[in-house]
């Protein structure tokens, strides 16, 4: 079997650890830590969660998402695959050095969807984002750490708390669709979206799709 490579890393900010990129042949893995947070051969749940979320939103002229954390670019991949070509979806990524990455070493893998004229990039924290927007997405994806128990940073847990919640309602337009991924089950947070008004439906997926792998969850909620 073919050894790991590393390739580069990178440190979160906020003090939250450092991310390992490594590549094994074609296979490439995002490392924090002994914990494996991305691999290029499972994109079933991220691709889902993109095409569920696509779906709940489709025939709006003009359609504004945005997704939080490019990672592997799965979700972004599967998000322009379910768009017309008058939408526009923005990727707010912290970790400059994951965009270099989707532009050098992983470049195959993101197949130019960096460069689609309805993508923009931000660098920065996409909480901050949310909160500086009102009534501006139609959709707003969220495959961020490692779902609402997050694992980089505890600044997470603001993107997912209750005033986290009502941020990302007050940005969503009327029936707009908020999108998050996770790792596990956590019912404490489906009592928190519908706490704070959201019409939610959680979603099992399989991490490689149709061919299995890891459980993981999807929460669609929608702004009612």
């Amino acid at each position: 079997m073919l050894p790991w490579i590393q390739l580069d890393r990178a440190t979160i900010p906020g003090d939250g650890g450092e991310l390992r990129l490594k590549q094994r042949g074609s296979e490439f893995s995002i490392m924090l830590g002994s914990t494996e947070l991305m691999n290029s051969r499972l994109s079933g749940s991220e691709e889902a969660l993109a095409t569920l979320c696509c779906e709940r939103i489709s025939g709006r002229k003009g359609a504004s998402i945005l997704i939080g954390g490019l990672g592997m670019g799965f979700t972004l991949r599967a998000a322009l695959g379910g768009l017309p070509d008058d939408a526009r979806v923005t990727v707010a990524e912290l970790v400059p050095a994951v965009v270099d990455w989707a532009r050098g070493p992983m470049s195959d893998l993101h197949k130019g969807t960096l460069d689609d004229p309805r993508v923009g990039i931000e660098i920065g924290d996409v909480g901050a984002l949310i909160r500086s927007r009102k009534n501006a997405y139609d959709a707003i994806l969220l495959d961020v750490d490692n779902g609402p128990d997050g694992l980089t940073r505890a600044s997470n847990d603001g993107l997912y708390n209750h005033s986290g919640l009502r941020a990302a309602q007050s940005a969503l337009r009327a029936n707009g669709v908020l999108a998050v991924w996770s790792s596990a089950p956590d019912s404490a947070f489906t009592r928190r979206l519908r706490g704070v008004g959201f019409a939610t439906d959680e979603v099992n997926v399989r991490a490689n799709g149709e061919r299995g792998g890891a459980r993981h969850v999807l929460w669609m909620a929608t702004k009612r």
